[in-house]
């Protein structure tokens, strides 16, 4: 059995592996999966911590990876470059947005769910659909808040699209070691003191333990999703699978 049938424990795993082997499992996940499913696997970059390290850890794989970015007219100024500086070196990123749509004033106020539905979800819809996508791989925690305690490495929550989390066992500091030890670049809104990046006004700097605290503050989603990882991207009219 391969590791992408894999049922291991989760939590044996986080706890137990040690930072080589945490490396070497996810490393082994991605070329797994590559295999598999060849130019159908896809990264969905969200230009933050985790997601930089699963980009340079799929182009460890194979250089020929693909990815995509999900950018919004919220996003802060500093994200938007750090995506410019990532495109113009990685080419192979194509950027998705939903700019053109017409939103009412603070959505992100008054309904965040809708917002996010709207600005995120249907780009990554989009981007799954046009790019072919089979297997999209994603820098999904456990250990990153109370909404992530619940996934797999390999999912499939939408029928015949396969959801790779390769880093699901990492803890944030084993994050930040990958990073300084390869010396990666990361969005410079990290020297700041912000732990978990989104749009600004949805945002904050907290000193909360939770990674996710300072998102969607005041608001039902406060420490939540946007809906990428819970809501249905293939079969948008049903439940998913």
């Amino acid at each position: 059995m391969g590791l992408l049938e894999n049922k291991d424990d989760l939590k044996y795993l986080v706890d137990n592996l040690n930072f080589k082997e945490k490396v070497d499992r996810s490393l082994a996940l991605i070329d797994e999966a590559y295999k598999r499913y060849g130019e159908g696997l896809v990264v969905a970059n969200s230009l933050g911590k985790d997601s930089v390290v699963v980009w340079d850890l799929a182009k460890k794989v194979s250089p020929k990876i693909r990815g995509f970015i999900v950018t919004t007219r919220f996003k802060p100024k500093e994200t938007k470059k750090f995506m410019n500086d990532e495109v113009a070196r990685y080419p192979e990123l194509k950027i998705y947005a939903n700019d053109e749509a017409d939103i009412p004033d603070k959505l992100y106020e008054t309904d965040p769910d809708k917002c996010c539905d709207i600005l995120k979800v249907e780009p990554v819809r989009r981007a799954v659909e046009e790019m072919k996508v089979s297997c999209w791989v994603t820098g999904l925690r456990c250990t990153e808040g109370r909404t992530r305690t619940d996934f797999r490495e390999v999912e499939e929550r939408d029928k015949d699209l396969i959801k790779l989390n390769p880093i699901l066992i990492w803890k944030e500091r084993e994050v930040w070691q990958y990073l300084a030890l390869y010396q990666i670049p990361v969005n410079p809104l990290y020297k700041l003191g912000y732990r978990s990046l989104g749009c600004e006004p949805c945002t904050k700097i907290t000193s909360e333990d939770n990674e996710r605290a300072g998102r969607w503050i005041g608001t039902s989603k406060c420490g939540g999703e946007c809906g990428i990882h819970t809501r249905p991207l293939t079969n948008v009219k049903g439940d998913g699978i």
